[in-house]
């Protein structure tokens, strides 16, 4: 069971981690905002936030799909593939030792052969069974909330993405370094100098 969770922490952080990237765009007033949430991609224009998450919720991916990081779908789909097949792995599981305590504890010994192994090798100590049934219950709720958490990321990691292809990342960001005068302590010196937008003192 550790083992599954670090696998599960693994690709969580493949997914989200990879949203922080912020994206280089044209002009957001120059461009029109696509509302429609079954509209077909404009790649020449921003896409509501909103959107993208709410195609995320849906259908898993295709945020990722509206935001044109496609190459995360696979990774969405084998999260929740994974939780999915353990999920019904357990549930399974769960019903067998659920039948398998029944019959040790009903007192006819007429009915044992329908007891599988390997329950029935330890037949007649049924707390055994049903403390490997109780286990089992509990992986059964641990793969119904992981799955649930992924669906979540998938949506969380459309909406980060979707909100960072409006950071300004344009050429008309600079940082400077500037000759500078410290009236208090009567020094010169130099001083760093972050510019948003153009640069009009040129």
């Amino acid at each position: 069971m550790h083992r599954i969770v670090f696998i599960f922490l693994i690709l969580a952080g493949v997914l989200f981690g990879n949203s922080l990237s912020a994206q280089k765009i044209n002009d957001p007033k120059k461009q029109k905002k696509n509302t429609s949430l079954f509209s077909k991609p404009d790649p020449n224009k921003l896409y509501n936030p909103r959107i993208a998450t709410y195609r995320s919720a849906i259908l898993p991916g295709w945020g990722q799909v509206t935001n044109k990081k496609a190459w995360k779908v696979p990774i969405v789909y084998a999260a929740l593939g994974i939780t999915t097949y353990i999920f019904i792995r357990n549930v399974n599981q769960f019903n067998e030792a659920k039948r398998a305590y029944a019959n040790s504890i009903d007192g006819d010994p007429s009915n044992d052969y329908q007891i599988p192994q390997p329950y029935f090798s330890v037949k007649d100590q049924p707390e055994r069974i049903k403390s490997f049934r109780n286990q089992v219950r509990q992986n059964v709720d641990y793969s119904a909330l992981f799955f649930i958490l992924f669906w979540g990321l998938n949506v969380v990691d459309a909406a980060v993405d979707a909100n960072l292809k409006t950071f300004d990342v344009s050429d008309d960001l600079s940082l400077q370094i500037r000759p500078g005068y410290s009236p208090l302590a009567n020094t010169n010196g130099i001083s760093l100098v972050m510019r948003i937008g153009k640069d009009h003192s040129k």
